[in-house]
């Protein structure tokens, strides 16, 4: 295999193979035609089914398997052809995947015959790409409830279908960056943690396209970022919280903001043997991080979780201890729910927290549940995931117990442009399957650059996190932007940089 320059999956664990071609039958999307291809290359309406490569899987238990039971399904639907040499290949299926058990559920009440079932934790991702190395689609599923042919059987069913179908819709329009000069330029950012995994799987896939340059990432959380724009030390931040309109009218330094994915805020838990996910209303939620429910014995929380067998010990509350987007959103949605709270807490990214302690950042929260018996935190869904962590069913504006995954993000997402302020976090989305507390992230990036080529630079970031860097966002577990509301940004960003909006 010819080397080429290495970079970083948008994978949960994985870490990215050299590229590949750009396939054939995945080009007629992008307005390529077949003339423009290699001498030799395969005419997509004359040649069926595509070739396509399995890489192997990441991950510590359960990736085996998983990769035997998605290369299966991909045979059998004979809408694929899977090679053993991804010299052969037109596609390559990167892949991570983990299954863990969480604990039992009692499937026969009665005392004397009770009969146990497992309940299964884990993830499956896979992203397609081209020979180029490009991200042409990509997805994150986890365990449904119920499994009829085994929790690794049904994730790569529903995984599979998702991917053929987009491959029928030939779903792989690519943006690529314009060609700056040989000239290295370095861009630095720095901000979100809810977001950090994504943007650092785009830096990479970015730095492939454009090998000049050279960019990095602090995870230093929402308002440390924008504190560090402002004081020149970044060309770039992050953040789960736009600033204001009157805000930004009193900084000494201006900058515009985009919105770039959806993300979702879950209550994540750490009650060993407990297999069902638990059930949380959001009044429950506002009690337990006032601190007046106190232990996981309430009868408040045993009624709505009847038969989870919750245990006498206490709960041991988790927040950031950081000025965080993430809990922005959470306080929002706190405050939506709870009168007291927000009269006597309110929202923001950093608050006066009645109860619990304080931890830094999305992977500290998520470390520090997965250590301690008992606890509860509020964390981005990836970190939930990466961290193995339950994480509970919460009830919805309509009234439906909604867990986080990217259907029910997705879901939150329809109202993004036509029933909400943008710059508010997406709390109780309207949509039946809507999951109710979610939040778009933002880049911020400076109104002018004295460096032309590094404002050259940041222009292409942009363009291409909002363009071919959003098929890398489900991989991660988090939700694209609408198209409507990519092109709105898009053209936004032009417009700033004095380009024309098209």
């Amino acid at each position: 295999m010819s080397e080429c320059r290495r970079h970083r999956s948008g994978l949960l664990f994985a870490p990215r193979r050299p590229g590949f071609w750009i396939a054939v039958s995945m080009l007629a999307a992008a307005g390529v035609s077949s003339s423009a291809l290699p001498s030799g290359a395969p005419d997509r309406a004359s040649q069926s089914p595509p070739r396509i490569f399995i890489d192997d899987f990441q991950g510590k238990v359960g990736a085996t398997q998983l990769r035997s039971e998605v290369i299966a399904r991909l045979r059998a639907s004979h809408e694929v052809r899977v090679v053993e040499k991804d010299s052969d290949a037109e596609l390559v299926v990167r892949g991570a995947g983990e299954i863990w058990l969480k604990g039992y559920v009692a499937i026969n009440p009665h005392p004397t015959a009770s009969v146990r079932q497992p309940v299964y934790g884990g993830y499956l991702s896979l992203e397609v790409a081209d020979r180029s190395g490009a991200v042409l689609w990509s997805y994150l599923v986890t365990p449904g409830r119920v499994h009829w042919n085994g929790v690794d059987a049904d994730m790569a069913d529903h995984i599979v279908r998702l991917m053929l179908a987009a491959l029928r819709r030939n779903e792989a329009e690519i943006d690529e960056p314009s060609q700056g000069s040989g000239d290295g330029i370095t861009l630095a950012g720095a901000g979100s943690t809810f977001a950090a995994p994504l943007y650092q799987a785009w830096i990479d896939s970015f730095e492939g396209h454009r090998p000049e340059v050279r960019a990095t990432y602090q995870s230093v959380g929402s308002e440390n970022g924008i504190h560090l724009l402002e004081e020149g030390k970044v060309d770039f931040a992050a953040s789960d919280v736009p600033v204001p309109d009157a805000q930004m009218a009193a900084m000494p330094v201006k900058f515009h903001q985009y919105a770039t994915v959806l993300g979702g805020v879950v209550p994540a838990y750490n009650l060993a043997g407990i297999g069902r996910d638990l059930r949380f209303t959001p009044e429950l939620l506002a009690e337990i991080y006032l601190g007046t429910i106190r232990r996981w014995s309430d009868s408040r929380l045993r009624s709505l979780d009847g038969g989870a067998g919750l245990p006498d010990e206490p709960i041991v509350v988790l927040h950031r201890s950081d000025g965080s987007g993430t809990s922005f959103a959470w306080t929002e949605f706190l405050s939506s729910a709870s009168a007291e709270w927000k009269t006597h807490v309110g929202a923001g990214m950093r608050v006066a927290w009645p109860a619990g302690e304080g931890v830094e950042g999305n992977e500290g929260v998520a470390a520090k549940v997965a250590q301690t018996p008992g606890a509860i935190g509020y964390v981005e869904l990836t970190y939930a995931i990466r961290h193995e962590l339950s994480f509970g069913e919460v009830r919805n504006a309509a009234g439906r117990y909604v867990q986080a995954d990217l259907e029910s993000l997705s879901a939150a997402a329809k109202t993004t442009t036509s029933e909400r302020d943008l710059r508010q976090p997406l709390i109780d989305a309207r949509d039946k399957d809507a999951y109710p507390v979610a939040t778009l992230t933002w880049i911020l990036l400076p109104a002018s650059t004295a460096d032309a080529k590094k404002s050259a630079a940041l222009q292409d970031l942009l363009q291409w996190m909002l363009t071919s860097g959003q098929k890398e966002c489900s991989g991660l577990g988090y939700v694209p932007l609408p198209k409507d509301l990519a092109a709105k940004q898009l053209d936004q960003a032009r417009r700033a940089a004095g380009s024309p909006a098209r």
